[in-house]
């Protein structure tokens, strides 16, 4: 069969290295040429790509499975296993920059024999008689038996042939500056697999591990909170970073070296987007939508690969079963999104609502079900509630999952106990610090970045 895969980000290049071993022919089609060199690679319409990741177990178990060789060409480009607690070698996920991982993804589907990636600009999906014949790009028609929709969320490609999507922003903005650790330095401490997460009243940081000795500072507030909107400014973003002892410990001059300026990343949103149209149908058979094109959430937890990369798996297996019968693929596919991967959605949008509400002043709300964040913060006081967390953080069980533990943790709450607040400022002494620091002239920055050379990937053993 031939298929033409729109997107050459992590969804569609797994897919398109997938499909193409098990004797298909693939197009993938993106308008970004590809990285150039060991240099900064400006990645055209990805505006997370040089903010954190964090790639879960989800990630390695996809890539060990499919392409093992891939796996490896991670770690030989120095991205890092994260290992499973009593469990050495069992991957629990990877340390990697964005660049990092795709740029080993992109060189496997560059020599993959079966795929052929094009550089363009997809016009329109082509159809005769209800069933898709390819696209168009540039003018020029590429036919295909399958095209799959793996162009991110935001594409208006195919915008008339499915249903409105669900979601919209999540009320968060964040800022992220990279940094590289100096030649013999410690790490600094750590409270979660991919470094440091912390919540405070009012903003968020995080701290992401990436590969080659390279990590990722994170900031996030309301996107209404328009003093912190200051972090943006290398001076604000410094104090920052300094008044938090977390993030202090790992930006210290002697600890590692600022990599690039300040990054503003954009507004978070969370989005849900079935492959049926208003009608509940397929609307064009051979056409299926993959990816972040499905959906999309608050990248906090670092499931946005993750579940990008359960679906990609799942459709791989259903083409398989479905044959040429693309439409009852669809429909399978549309209901193994809709009960494995919507609930991430629903998870954050009721997690993100509140958040943005407890940020304005507002206490834990009793008279509602909890939000995930609250139910995950209860089981630092209750063992037993802990027990039941641990596999929805991992993504191992679905946010329902957490259902059993919702009136003890709902018990703890009307005792009065709160999750405890980290070491650091308050949201007003944080806003108070970035005013200062700003007021003193520095320039905001624009969002340029240093040309940071990636090391060159390992030649491949296919």
């Amino acid at each position: 069969m031939r298929a033409v895969i729109v997107g050459a980000g992590p969804t569609g290049l797994y897919t398109a290295i997938a499909l193409a071993r098990r004797g298909h022919q693939v197009t993938v089609i993106d308008r970004d040429p590809g990285p150039e060199g060991g240099q900064w690679w400006n990645r055209k319409g990805v505006m997370q790509f040089h903010h954190p990741h964090a790639f879960r177990q989800q990630v390695a178990d996809a890539l060990i499975a499919e392409m093992p060789e891939v796996w490896q060409g991670m770690l030989a480009a120095g991205a890092v296993p994260i290992s499973m607690p009593g469990q050495p070698g069992v991957p629990a996920g990877l340390l990697s920059r964005r660049v990092t991982f795709e740029r080993v993804l992109r060189a496997a589907a560059e020599i993959e024999p079966r795929v052929w990636l094009r550089t363009g600009h997809v016009d329109e999906v082509c159809s005769e008689r209800g069933r898709a014949t390819g696209v168009m790009v540039g003018g020029h028609r590429v036919d295909a038996d399958l095209v799959i929709h793996a162009g991110g969320r935001g594409g208006r490609l195919t915008r008339a042939l499915r249903a409105p999507g669900e979601g919209g922003d999540c009320g968060i903005a964040y800022v992220s500056r990279q940094y590289k650790m100096l030649p013999d330095a410690a790490d600094g401490p750590v409270n979660v697999p991919f470094g440091v997460l912390m919540m405070y009243p009012g903003y968020v940081v995080a701290v992401f591990i990436h590969d080659n000795r390279i990590l990722s500072v994170l900031i996030a507030r309301a996107s209404t909170d328009r003093q912190l909107a200051a972090l943006r400014t290398q001076a604000a973003f410094d104090a920052a970073a300094r008044a938090v002892p977390a993030l202090a410990a790992w930006t210290d001059p002697g600890r590692s070296r600022p990599l690039t300026r300040v990054l503003p990343g954009g507004r978070l949103y969370n989005g849900y987007q079935g492959q049926l149209n208003d009608a509940g149908r397929v609307a064009l058979d051979g056409l299926i939508y993959a990816g972040d094109s499905v959906c999309t959430t608050n990248p906090t937890l670092g499931r946005g690969v993750a579940t990008s990369l359960l679906q990609a798996r799942q459709l791989i297996s259903l083409l398989a079963e479905h044959g040429r019968d693309l439409t009852s693929c669809s429909l399978a596919f549309d209901s193994w999104c809709g009960a494995q991967i919507r609930p991430w959605f629903t998870d954050h949008v009721y997690w993100d609502a509140d958040v943005i509400r407890r940020w304005s002043g507002q206490d834990v709300d009793l008279t509602r079900p909890l939000p995930s964040d609250l139910i995950m913060a209860a089981a630092q006081a209750d063992p037993e509630i802990a027990k039941v967390v641990g596999p929805y953080v991992a993504m191992r069980a679905l946010p329902n999952s957490l259902d059993p533990v919702q009136a003890r943790a709902r018990a703890l709450y009307a005792t009065g106990w709160r999750p405890p607040m980290p070491p650091g400022p308050t949201r007003d002494e944080l806003a108070d610090l970035v005013t200062a620091a700003s007021s003193r002239g520095y320039p905001a920055d624009d969002g340029a970045v240093s040309a940071v050379a990636t090391p060159p990937l390992p030649s491949s053993g296919r």
